[in-house]
């Protein structure tokens, strides 16, 4: 929700995503400590925004291995696609379907 850069209450962000406040409280604290949003208070209101420069050292390191994973996806994939196919030959051929399925 704040990847939009926009700054947001804590009961915006309660709403919006459906949770409850001591939940939504809870997890604002641990990004805040992380530095992953800011805070300023507004009157009788705490604003969050998200600080998208602390998750660039994230995004530098996952980066290295994303071509792992997209690889693997791929993988993934193909073979559940292959599993969907042999299950629609077995249905067509009146075979039953194996434990594995």
């Amino acid at each position: 929700m704040l990847s939009d850069g926009e700054e947001y209450a804590v009961n915006e962000i309660v709403v919006r995503m459906k949770m409850g406040q001591p939940a939504v409280s809870k997890h604002l604290g641990a990004l805040r400590r992380a530095g992953v949003v800011t805070v300023v208070k507004r009157g009788q209101h705490r604003m969050y925004r998200l600080n998208p420069t602390s998750l660039k050292s994230v995004y530098d390191w996952v980066k290295v291995y994303e071509h792992y994973w997209t690889h693997q996806i791929g993988q993934i994939k193909e073979r559940a696609e292959r599993k969907a196919l042999e299950r629609l030959i077995r249905l067509d051929d009146g075979s039953k379907p194996t434990k594995e399925e």
